[in-house]
């Protein structure tokens, strides 16, 4: 509103604020934890039923017999994971690479007929290939993940979410980068070869003038394609993902119940046998029983998806907001209905999620510190792209220095660093009423140990006092026991403990001593 797109004053904002708010979302992690205690539950962890062991061993320190999988077999099998990342990228990079460069083709190459149809093809190609490659890895990853054979049910999921999250970033960033760092500054040099695409439209092109050619270095690229790139990811993928998440789960579920009754009206026409539970059901029962067969048809509600949601969406704010800054206003007012719309989601499209201890998001808040990481510095190299003249989105590459921009994006990757260092220690000394309770908690757990151990040496001194009261030591009570104990074989360290055989002697020979030793300090102390 006030600095338009490229502004340093924004960029830097942006980048201060993303960290803050990790840095903050982990203080007010703990803190909610403590309220709430929890602190310390993900430390609990269950043991997965499909975890297969290859030995059993004796644990050394509780002597228990524990289950074994060796650690380096499954280290070889996690390294599966570099090959799972690059295939991810080469293929699902390759749909997105392949319909960017068909769209481009169309919307500014091509101009004969059918264009405004043609147009939708990318869209085509993407709608209907994406879902099969994404759903072809995601079980890719769920395999891989089972055969890295984890012993708990934490550690398995931290590792499906770390590849989940690998896909996610490809097929949500990657469009935008290829826009932002292949398209804006080389796209006059690499615009012109996709002539190659002109085979495919060859029977449809009537004369020559319907296809613009262009030589390198001439081709005239759209300056306002990464904006728009932005806003439709920013703003109407999140209308559509809303109308995915709230209304088709409601439309599906209205037309399965319509479709059941069209189907049971018609056995019933048909003279066959339309079994009822419900007509079994006790009468004061029936109620209750009518809504649970309802809700056991509903879709089971995973957390996992809305936090993919708003992690995507916080990449999105922090990689690519400084393109079009009112990114964040769009977020705010789309988050503002989905809180909304997520609950009527919980409470009528789902059934009950059952309820987890949790003190953590667990991986999640790793992928939001990597976001806001790879956005400080995405954030400097479109700043570097795009502010001024020089590397402006008028298709020079000339104009860009490499040792510039690898200066520029080493020099924000440790500004960066410090800024996290310096935000986690301010934050590390704020206070909160978690963190009051838990030290109110420790303080009083301290107070109570001490208070119970001066009662003790209270009264250890008041039997200390009474023994000394009683008892008399002198010389010949002191022989006496000298000659007793030399009637036995005894050691130097039994005669050193034998001295005194009470505590009451101990004190009062140590008060002797300390009397003796300093009787003026003994008298003012009195």
């Amino acid at each position: 509103m006030f600095f338009g797109g490229f502004s340093y004053i924004y960029a830097a904002v942006t980048v201060l604020w993303t960290t803050i708010f990790v840095e903050y979302w982990k203080h007010q992690e703990m803190d909610l934890a403590i309220r709430w205690e929890v602190k310390g539950v993900s430390s609990i962890q269950t043991k997965r039923k499909d975890y297969a062991h290859e030995k059993e061993v004796v644990d050394p320190i509780t002597g228990e017999t524990v289950r074994v999988f060796p650690e380096w077999k499954r280290l070889q099998r996690q390294a599966l994971q570099i090959p799972f990342a690059l295939a991810a990228l080469v293929a699902l990079g390759s749909l997105i690479a392949t319909s960017f460069a068909i769209e481009i083709f169309l919307t500014e190459i091509y101009n004969g007929p059918l264009k405004s149809v043609l147009v939708y093809l990318p869209t085509g190609i993407m709608t209907t290939f994406m879902p099969m490659l994404t759903a072809l890895f995601t079980k890719i990853a769920t395999r891989l993940t089972n055969y890295e054979n984890h012993d708990t049910d934490a550690a398995h999921d931290e590792a499906l979410t770390r590849k989940t999250f690998i896909l996610n970033f490809i097929t949500s960033y990657l469009g935008i980068l290829l826009t932002a760092f292949v398209y804006l500054p080389f796209g006059a040099n690499i615009v012109p070869y996709l002539d190659v695409f002109s085979v495919t439209v060859k029977p449809l092109i009537q004369n020559s003038s319907q296809i613009k050619v262009a030589t390198p270095g001439h081709f005239r690229i759209n300056p306002g394609r990464l904006q728009k790139q932005v806003i439709y990811f920013t703003v109407t993928a999140q209308l559509v993902n809303f109308a995915m998440e709230i209304f088709i789960p409601y439309i599906k579920r209205k037309g399965f119940i319509k479709y059941k009754q069209i189907q049971a009206e018609r056995a019933m026409k048909a003279g066959g046998a339309n079994f009822d539970p419900a007509s079994h059901d006790n009468a004061d029962e029936a109620e209750f029983l009518a809504r649970v067969r309802q809700e056991s048809e509903l879709d089971v509600y995973n957390v996992s998806d809305d936090l993919r949601e708003m992690v995507l969406q916080f990449g999105y704010l922090s990689l690519f907001s400084i393109v079009w800054p009112l990114t964040g206003l769009g977020f705010l007012v789309n988050d503002w209905i989905e809180l909304r719309a997520d609950a009527i989601k919980i409470c009528v499209e789902m059934q009950r999620p059952t309820p987890e201890r949790r003190d953590t998001i667990g991986p999640w808040l790793d992928s939001l510190g990597f976001l806001s990481w790879t956005g400080a510095v995405t954030t400097t190299a479109l700043l570097y792209l795009f502010k001024g003249e020089k590397g402006g989105p008028s298709g020079r590459p000339d104009d860009l220095k490499a040792w510039v921009l690898l200066l520029c994006l080493m020099s924000s990757e440790h500004v960066y660093l410090l800024v996290r260092w310096a935000v986690r220690y301010t934050i590390g000394k704020l206070e909160s009423p978690g963190l009051v309770k838990e030290r109110r908690d420790r303080y009083l757990v301290r107070k109570a140990y001490l208070t119970e151990n001066l009662e003790s040496v209270k009264s250890l001194s008041k039997i200390s006092t009474t023994t000394s009261e009683t008892e008399h030591f002198n010389r010949e009570s002191l022989e006496e026991d000298a000659r007793r104990r030399s009637l036995k074989s005894t050691s130097s360290k039994d005669n050193f403990w034998a001295r005194q055989r009470t505590p009451g002697e101990t004190i009062e020979i140590g008060s002797r001593l300390i009397k003796t030793a300093a009787p003026n300090e003994t008298k003012k102390s009195q």
